[in-house]
């Protein structure tokens, strides 16, 4: 905490004993700090944003549709490799070949890369990190990470910073979407994929290329059953979740797009909610943490009104 803000604390909470003093009768429902529902509730149509139909894919699953964005800002090589196995159909009739508790979900060619990657890339370079610069307009949080030296948001995504390295990147949060490899930092091309469906994974931050977030069908993922064999992979070929197919939106006539639209991060209706979920106030709490993890903060989505 700097001593602007220290001073802003004081003078908040002097104000609050005068306030007290000269008023012995409770506080206004308008004064009450506001929820997180409230925040919600509150924003406007500046607040939110759509999805971009080139960085969005449609995952297809028997039970239902998973929607999910990619963040080119942050792996623009792998979303490139990406959208062309999505284009060639690589992943129709692949499978989920992993469901590990409190871990990871993950898809990809249940017969062990025997199907042809076509015009992708076999290896792409490793995206672990970026640049900062004018392309990464970091959003930090207030509170402390103990895996990074800032955390906060860019374009919708959690992500952290090291100003001295210059460098930032995309942090394991539970729906976070990433592309699997082997022992070399060069072998995760984006044809097998994960998403974190448990309590957040953070020591892979920066070991991993993330390219992207389920914005919605997040519960297709995580009630999934669990595998049996080894760090949870299926151990039966009848027990694989089959892949209906996976679709890049843009492709897609307007008529089978869903309208979806994300809170953006780089408004001060999200810096309320940051608020409301840093000191719960809600009638249950009866002490706000003061303090919110990056993980356990939001990116709302929904249909718009």
């Amino acid at each position: 905490m700097n001593a602007r803000h220290a001073a802003a604390i004081l003078a908040a909470l002097a104000a609050g004993v005068a306030h007290a003093q000269s008023t012995p009768a409770p506080a206004s429902a308008s004064s009450k700090p506001r929820t997180t529902s409230e925040v919600l509730a509150a924003t406007t149509a500046a607040d939110w944003r759509q999805l971009d139909p080139e960085n969005t894919l449609y995952l297809q699953l028997p039970a239902g549709r998973v929607v999910i964005e990619l963040a080119p800002a942050f792996a623009p090589l792998h979303g490139a490799n990406l959208r062309t196995l999505v284009r060639q159909k690589y992943f129709d009739g692949l499978a989920i070949i992993r469901s590990q508790d409190n871990f990871v979900v993950q898809w990809g060619d249940p017969a062990e890369k025997s199907r042809p990657l076509g015009a992708a890339q076999a290896k792409v370079p490793p995206e672990f990190t970026v640049r900062l610069g004018p392309a990464i307009p970091f959003e930090p949080i207030p509170d402390r990470d103990g895996y990074a030296p800032e955390v906060g948001f860019v374009q919708g995504f959690p992500a952290a910073r090291d100003t001295t390295r210059g460098e930032a990147w995309l942090t394991h949060c539970y729906g976070m979407v990433g592309a699997g490899r082997g022992n070399e930092p060069d072998s995760g091309n984006g044809s097998e994929l994960y998403v974190v469906t448990g309590h957040a994974p953070r020591q892979l931050d920066r070991n991993i290329a993330l390219v992207g977030r389920v914005v919605q069908g997040m519960e297709l993922l995580s009630t999934l059953p669990r595998g049996s064999g080894p760090l949870g992979f299926y151990e039966r070929p009848e027990q694989h979740v089959p892949l209906t197919s996976i679709r890049l939106v843009a492709d897609l006539p307007a008529a089978e797009r869903v309208p979806l639209e994300v809170l953006r991060t780089d408004t001060a209706s999200f810096r309320a909610l940051v608020e409301a979920r840093r000191n719960r106030r809600d009638d249950w709490y009866l002490v706000p943490a003061g303090h919110v993890d990056i993980c356990n903060i939001p990116i709302v989505a929904r249909t718009p009104p």
